[in-house]
């Protein structure tokens, strides 16, 4: 069976007007995941990302030959647009600046999401998940033996409660474990599709990387 491996973006600006950009440590991630998997002999034969800036510079810093495809399905939710919907446009600086209420009050906001409500945000949780299930789609329709795709913690949790047949909560239940530049692993063969291993950090298990260590 044919192989698709889904990595988590490096650390983002967290807090910062502009979220969409990889810290100084999400470029070093990038760097480290990149070397691990060629240290494992593990080279792509294709490459995809969604288009957000920090997936393709994530991408970029990893170091591998070839021109990367783009798919907008490998996105993350707009989880500033939800907050601020769910929030009436005042969202608490508490929730846009402290991490434990941040993912504690994002938690709660996509379980309603999930349940129809967030009413005007600009994506349903339907839509989401269907242009998740469309890059998946995407990504494994091909001749490649080795897929390569960087992508964001919300679509990897939904990706891998579905290959798991898992109920909709179990998607953020996953979304908040998964570190940045986790590799995440399936197995597919046409409609075929299974997880293999999820969130393997194999490049910051050294005691002298620990900090490097991110979920956010």
């Amino acid at each position: 069976m044919a192989e698709l491996y889904v990595v988590r973006h490096g650390q983002a600006s967290f807090g910062a007007d502009d979220y969409d950009a990889l810290s100084k440590v999400g470029h070093e991630q990038s760097r480290l995941v990149g070397d691990a998997l060629r240290e494992a002999d593990w080279i792509p034969d294709r490459l995809v990302t969604g288009t957000l800036k920090r997936q393709r510079d994530t991408l970029s810093a990893m170091g591998f030959d070839g021109t990367p495809e783009e798919h907008a399905g490998f996105n993350e939710y707009d989880f500033h647009d939800l907050l601020a919907v769910r929030f009436a446009q005042a969202v608490p600086e508490d929730v846009k600046g402290d991490r434990k209420t941040h993912f504690r009050t994002l938690r709660e906001t996509i379980l309603d999401w999930q349940d129809g409500g967030i009413e005007g945000a600009k994506e349903t949780w339907a839509t989401f998940e269907g242009r998740v299930e469309a890059a998946r789609g995407f990504a494994t329709d091909t001749d490649a033996r080795r897929v390569l795709v960087v992508s964001s913690g919300g679509v990897i949790g939904q990706l891998v409660a579905r290959a798991l047949q898992a109920p909709k909560p179990m998607m953020m239940e996953l979304n908040l474990q998964i570190k940045n530049t986790s590799i995440t692993k399936f197995v597919f063969s046409g409609p075929r599709f299974f997880l293999h291993e999820f969130n393997s950090v194999p490049h910051l298990s050294r005691p002298e990387r620990a900090e490097l260590l991110t979920y956010s």
